[in-house]
């Protein structure tokens, strides 16, 4: 007792939501003290790191050919495990670098969101390449779960709690209660896909290249899943390369245009809602119809997206109040108890 006791003074506990385009950081008493997207730039043929987060992302397409810049998450599950290891490493030392003296002695206990959908062979890649980071005790928890309770919903309650959130690489849909997942869908699709689908809209219709930073741009500032007033005379410039002449060009995109270029994404997003919804027992089904559907995540902010589902729902659908930051708010309530909170939710440790 006394051991763990000197543990807990001299270590800290992190929470990480280790998502396919950004990694948040929530460290216990400071909360989110790091944001950063998903991204490592390295010498080609090398271990060797460059940059890592923000600075990494706007090397993306412009680096020389000894420098690679890379997402090393795909779908939420780690892609490349060299690179994860590394951009670790970098957001535990950095975050470590806010503790006093005492607390960077031990390795940090970590509390990390994962798709609920991975297999346990991505589960264990996770681990491994959090302890290879510098993690101590490495606690796994489903990423819908730390939403729901990011953005407040009773999910220790015997009340069924319904959450969407929509990550870049997954959407996870997600019914609760009593504190564990009554039924759930996670769906390989989220904010990468829709700029995929944007990226080949735009190629389609005007033989235009475009990045998936400016697909993503398009979307932030036009983009919607529901018809807009007025959505014609709603447009944007979107630059990038003719496929015709070979030259630079900026072509004019509509809101229309692109809410058509999101449709196929989005349908998908909303049949697993419905699919999730349709597989709830009947008593948590009531519960829904007076609590709604609550959205988080990035993807959720997409103008329109909570008619959307709601129209094909009949429930009532709300965008949470901080819908990026979701997942990570929800570790750090977690780390605030978290040897009680790991028997209530199941957490699986390492």
């Amino acid at each position: 007792m006394l051991l763990q006791k000197l543990a807990r003074f001299f270590s800290s506990d992190i929470g990480i939501d280790l998502g396919t385009a950004n990694c948040l950081v929530y460290m216990k008493d400071k909360g989110i003290v790091l944001s950063e997207p998903s991204v490592v730039a390295r010498v080609e043929g090398t271990k060797e790191v460059v940059e890592v987060g923000l600075a990494a992302k706007r090397m993306l397409g412009r680096t020389p050919k000894n420098i690679k810049a890379v997402r090393p998450m795909k779908y939420g599950v780690i892609a490349d495990f060299d690179i994860t290891e590394a951009m670790l490493k970098h957001f535990i030392r950095e975050a470590k670098k806010m503790l006093p003296m005492h607390k960077t002695l031990i390795r940090p206990r970590v509390l990390i969101a994962v798709p609920s959908g991975i297999t346990p062979v991505e589960r264990r890649a996770v681990q491994d390449t959090a302890d290879r980071a510098g993690a101590g005790d490495i606690f796994l928890i489903d990423e819908p779960v730390a939403s729901a309770v990011g953005v407040g919903l009773p999910v220790s309650d015997p009340t069924g709690s319904m959450i969407v959130d929509i990550g870049g690489g997954t959407t996870e849909v997600a019914v609760l209660s009593l504190s564990g997942i009554v039924t759930k869908h996670s769906l390989r699709i989220g904010g990468d896909e829709m700029d995929a689908a944007i990226c080949q809209a735009v190629k389609r219709n005007h033989n235009l290249g475009i990045g998936p930073r400016m697909a993503e741009d398009l979307k932030i500032e036009i983009g919607s899943a529901y018809p807009q007033e007025n959505e014609d005379r709603i447009y944007m410039d979107a630059k990038g390369f003719d496929l015709i002449s070979k030259r630079p060009k900026s072509v004019r995109i509509t809101a229309k245009e692109l809410r058509i270029a999101l449709n196929g994404p989005v349908t998908n997003i909303v049949e697993a809602v419905n699919s999730t919804f349709e597989q709830c027992p009947e008593e948590i089904a009531g519960d829904l119809l007076e609590r709604g559907i609550m959205l988080a995540g990035g993807g959720s902010m997409l103008r329109g997206l909570d008619r959307r589902i709601s129209d094909a729902t009949g429930l009532p659908v709300f965008l949470a109040d901080d819908p990026l930051h979701a997942v990570a708010n929800g570790t750090g309530i977690i780390l605030q108890d978290v040897d009680r909170m790991a028997k209530a939710m199941a957490l699986a440790v390492e």
